[in-house]
């Protein structure tokens, strides 16, 4: 295969590289090695192969582009700005500064163009996985007849230190379980890391690695030849039952006389000196800072006339599958849309205490059951605990390389994977993912959750077996400092729902959040299902405001009983017997700090009013943050050590979670 202009496509790649190392020198920070051994395969993937369009960067049928290894996001910068996306050359030369277009990381929302948040190295690999399943998933619900309304790739560009990162090989693995024939992973094969060669630390054989996990492998041994690399790239497309990988040998820092395949290029400018021997190197003015031929700005420009046209025979299929299905087209919009489907919540039940006690986690089960059937874009699963976070969605298939319509994922023991997938998921559109597994191995993903949260993505997250009443498996399993740890990130609602009617309405607002994740702390253990009715009179709120008034007394409050999740019904005891020896007790359930938090500050202080001072915070966790809440004369009935392997009731007695021990600490603040 012969490209069309050598000439032409040498300059362009030059382009790229120069205006990387200008903005980078400039900045006197960043990383030009790995855009400049990169350039040519960006290129001509992006030249001859990548369908979109510059001027509709939400184009529902593009393909997907991701940059695992985020710190090359001038590569990133300089495409999206040669080829239209809207960045123009003061944007590059305002790379990394404050309130820039051209942060040192790609961002979502920040940069037209760029489809997720990456520098954590792997997560974006994980990422580009979830986009792929969602594309598969989307094409089998609504493809009919031949008219193709998603039919699309998803290209990832990573590095060596991508694939070292344990996240990445967990999304490996499931996608060529999965058959993902539409993901190509473009594998920047350099050998080097910061620290040196890459053998300093790894051996592997990547190819054997990957052809084991059922991938398909392609190798490009000189990663500046242009017919190499798009034969590749083209064989990759050809390969529809399997994800490809395609190695591509480069050089970091590809040009520069003194520091070319050196680990000091990775992370530092090159200086100014060592610039100019590269843009002599590359024939270009030697003094002229971010310096774009016309000709290769208008070369690179074109793809916003074939973008165009790209997406203009796109919209003709689509205008004739809208007038064939009707109905299908609404479910469509539905979905990518993100809207929430008229109806979704029709079928949500509510309970009375006379319908028995419920484990949170089975309360979260049925709900998510009754909500799915109305709404087909929940599609989610579990980290191989679906049983125990009752996650599995009834009456639906698993979704498998051939079932694609299945809406049951089956993510295996990959907790950070799934975090970082269903991040993807969401980020393709059409699909709201979700995830479960104990709350114990929230920690195996916060790095996923944490970016999620950045990027305002509305996933949920299914956290069960919430506290040490795990009970007999020990203290390896019972989570003490995770919720205080899942509160500590910016922009994540957690909710710790109390009974059935709180964890259906924690579901409900997960679902409306359109621009933060939730985490769902549920119990193993069977809870009442408590009487809001004694709370109706005062309409104090409820769980959407994050903290309510659950039962009051008929005077001011001397005390208030601050709960959260399973240990809310035991303060509800305890102020019975308070009130039974003539201590007004207010008892308040709190579920989530981050609702309160947002809520107006006149119903803050309705609820937690600042004349009454004794105050008793009770939760099953480390008493971390609760402070706040109680104030210098409060307690905090808390976990501040790790659990202990019993009876999950024996564990909480010992621990002091016992409607006895809120009673006797109440008292003790009153002598």
């Amino acid at each position: 295969m012969t490209l069309i202009d050598k000439d032409m496509d040498q300059t362009c790649i030059n382009t790229i590289r120069t205006l990387s190392i200008d903005a980078i020198q400039k900045a006197n920070s960043g990383h030009p090695g790995a855009p400049m051994g990169l350039a040519p395969v960006a290129h001509v993937l992006w030249k001859y192969f990548l369908k979109h369009n510059p001027k509709n960067s939400s184009w529902v049928d593009r393909d997907r582009f991701v940059l695992s290894g985020g710190h090359a996001s001038m590569l990133l910068y300089s495409l999206l700005f040669l080829h239209g996306y809207g960045l123009t050359l003061d944007d590059i030369k305002d790379f990394r500064q404050w309130g820039s277009k051209t942060p040192g990381h790609p961002e979502l929302g920040h940069t037209n163009g760029v489809e997720t948040t990456t520098g954590p190295l792997g997560q974006g690999v994980a990422n580009s996985v979830g986009m792929a399943m969602a594309e598969r998933h989307l094409a089998a619900r609504f493809n009919k007849d031949g008219k193709n309304i998603i039919d699309h790739h998803t290209y990832v560009i990573c590095g060596d230190g991508d694939l070292m990162e344990g996240v990445a090989m967990e999304a490996v693995s499931l996608a060529g379980h999965l058959g993902l024939g539409k993901l190509i992973l473009i594998h920047d094969d350099n050998s080097i890391t910061i620290e040196g060669k890459t053998d300093i630390a790894s051996s592997e054989d990547i190819e054997t690695k990957f052809k084991s996990m059922n991938w398909h492998v392609l190798v490009v041994e000189d990663g500046n030849d242009l017919d190499e690399i798009h034969q590749a790239i083209q064989s990759a497309k050809d390969e529809t039952k399997k994800p490809t990988l395609i190695k591509c040998k480069t050089e970091i820092a590809f040009g520069s006389p003194n520091k070319q395949g050196t680990s000091d290029a990775h992370g530092a400018p090159l200086g100014a000196d060592e610039i100019k021997l590269v843009k002599e190197n590359f024939g270009f003015p030697i003094n002229k800072d971010f310096y774009v031929p016309a000709e290769a700005l208008d070369d690179c420009r074109k793809s916003l006339t074939k973008g165009q046209e790209k997406e203009d025979k796109w919209q003709t299929v689509y205008d004739q599958y809208k007038s064939e299905f009707p109905e299908l087209t609404a479910s469509f919009v539905d979905a990518v849309s993100g809207f929430l489907t008229t109806g979704w919540d029709k079928d949500i039940a509510t309970l009375s205490p006379s319908d028995g006690p419920i484990a949170t986690r089975a309360a979260s089960g049925k709900v998510l059951n009754s909500i799915a059937k109305n709404l087909p874009t929940l599609m989610g699963g579990s980290a191989d605990l679906a049983p125990s976070n009752k996650t599995y969605l009834d009456n639906e298939e698993v979704f498998q390389k051939n079932s694609y319509h299945g809406r049951n994922i089956r993510f295996g023991v990959r907790e950070h994977a799934m975090g970082s997938i269903m991040s993807g998921m969401f980020l393709h559109g059409g699909i709201r993912p979700y995830g479960g597994t104990f709350l114990v191995f929230a920690d195996y993903m916060r790095p996923a959750i944490r970016v999620a949260s950045l990027m305002k993505l509305p996933v949920i997250y299914v956290f069960t077996h919430d506290s040490v009443a795990v009970g007999e498996d020990g203290p390896t399993h019972q989570p003490v400092e995770h919720v205080a740890s899942l509160r500590a990130i910016p922009g994540l609602n957690v909710i710790r729902p109390a009974d059935f009617n709180e964890t259906s309405q924690a579901w409900q607002i997960a679902l409306k959040s359109v621009d933060a994740p939730t985490a769902l702390l549920l119990s193993r253990q069977k809870l009442p299902v408590l009487d809001k009715i004694l709370d109706q009179p005062k309409g104090n709120g409820n769980v959407i405001d994050g903290a309510y008034v659950i039962k009051d007394s008929d005077k001011d409050p001397d005390l208030i009983l601050i709960g959260s999740g399973a240990e809310l019904h035991i303060c509800i005891s305890a102020a019975e017997t308070l009130e039974n020896e003539g201590i007004s007790t207010r008892v308040v359930s709190m579920p989530s700090w981050e609702l309160f938090s947002k809520s107006p500050e006149v119903y803050q202080e309705r609820i937690l009013p600042e004349t009454v001072t004794k105050r008793i915070a009770v939760e099953a966790g480390i008493s971390m943050g609760w402070e706040r809440f109680v104030g210098n004369k409060g307690k905090i009935i808390s976990i501040d050590k790790f659990g202990a392997s019993a009876p999950g009731n024996k564990v909480l007695e010992e621990y002091g979670f016992t409607s006895e021990n809120i009673v006797k600490t109440a008292k003790e603040m009153f002598k």
